[in-house]
């Protein structure tokens, strides 16, 4: 576990021991799953005593809500540059599904817990995630509903077309390991061709 790593991962947490505690998290979850997943688990992973977690995050669920909130903050952020940018809707879908399918290999583990872990959230929190995600689905949701009006893609229902995008890229956390020969980026590639011809675009 490296300090440039969890920097790289959550660049906008503070101080250095969150971030360490944050990525001890997400590899004890994905490996041991959250309900099976101890305090002792996370702080021993971060090379700390089971009390200093409770300094920086009041319980586990905390823990695991922030790590939730960042991927997700991460991937709208990631969805809402792309919608906005200049280009056909064609154009920017191909981009965004690159962005979104190689975020979810290169952070693969990070993702897992993102993606799989949500029932473990307490409902309140729960509630900000789920907003975060009918956020991301609108947004792509629109992208396909102009592309439909601009001629670019040929779909009858765009909200069932985004949904079946972002479970692409969703997926690719379930799967993708450091020992798959395609790069993230080479894999996103692939997938922004593959989303183009589903949704009936010209490649």
């Amino acid at each position: 576990m490296t300090t440039s790593l969890s920097t790289d991962l959550w660049p906008d947490v503070q101080p250095d021991a969150a971030r360490r505690l944050m990525l001890a998290g997400v590899e004890s979850f994905a490996r041991r799953g959250y309900h099976a997943t101890t305090t002792r688990d996370i702080a021993s992973g971060a090379g700390m005593s089971p009390a200093a977690l409770y300094v920086h995050f009041p319980s586990k669920a905390a823990l695991l809500f922030a790590i939730s909130k960042s991927g997700h903050d991460q991937t709208l952020a990631l969805v809402e540059g792309v919608v906005a940018g200049a280009g056909s809707p064609s154009a920017r879908m191909r981009t965004l599904v690159q962005g979104f399918a190689a975020w979810h290999a290169r952070r693969h583990t990070v993702a897992r817990v993102v993606q799989y872990e949500l029932g473990a959230l307490p409902e309140q929190e729960l509630e900000i995630v789920t907003a975060l995600r009918r956020r991301i689905e609108r947004h792509v949701e629109q992208l396909i509903a102009d592309g439909v009006a601009s001629g670019d893609f040929t779909v009858g229902n765009p909200r069932t077309a985004a949904r079946a995008v972002l479970s692409l890229g969703v997926d690719v956390a379930r799967w993708y390991s450091e020992r798959n020969r395609q790069s993230p980026d080479a894999l996103g590639d692939e997938y922004g061709e593959l989303v183009l011809r589903m949704l009936g675009a010209s490649t």
